[in-house]
C-alpha cells in the first residue's frame, strides 16, 4: 500500500511539473505600434535554437509574469533586450528592414 501511495504521488508530481514546463513555453505578445504586434515564441528560441532558459533569464529578461520590459527598436539597435542576440551575428539583425515581419505580425 505504501508503494502504491508513493507511486501515485510521483505520477501527480510529474504531471504538475510537466504542466508548469509547458505553460512557460507559451508565446508572449507585445504591442508593436504601427508595425503590428510582436509575437515572441519560446518554442523557436528554446527548442529550435537550443537555447536554455538561463541564456536569457533573468539577465536579459525578467521572469516574473507581468514584469516584461520591452525595449524600443532604437534600444534593440544598441544591443538591449532582443538586440542582445539579434545583432546580425548571433541571430538576424533587428536593424535590417527586411526582418521586421519575423517579429511584427499585422
Amino acid at each position: 500500500m505504501k508503494k502504491l501511495i508513493i507511486l501515485g504521488l510521483a505520477v501527480v508530481m510529474s504531471c504538475a511539473f510537466a504542466t508548469v514546463g509547458f505553460s512557460l513555453k507559451k508565446d508572449v505578445e507585445f504591442a508593436g505600434g504601427d508595425s503590428g504586434k510582436v509575437v515572441f515564441s519560446h518554442e523557436t528560441h528554446t527548442e529550435k535554437s537550443a537555447l536554455k532558459c538561463n541564456d536569457c533569464h533573468p539577465k536579459t529578461f525578467k521572469m516574473k509574469k507581468g514584469d516584461s520590459e520591452h525595449a524600443t527598436m532604437a534600444q534593440m539597435g544598441e544591443g538591449k533586450s532582443c538586440g542582445t542576440c539579434h545583432d546580425g551575428k548571433k541571430a538576424f539583425d533587428v536593424k535590417v528592414a527586411d526582418n521586421c515581419g519575423k517579429c511584427h505580425k499585422k
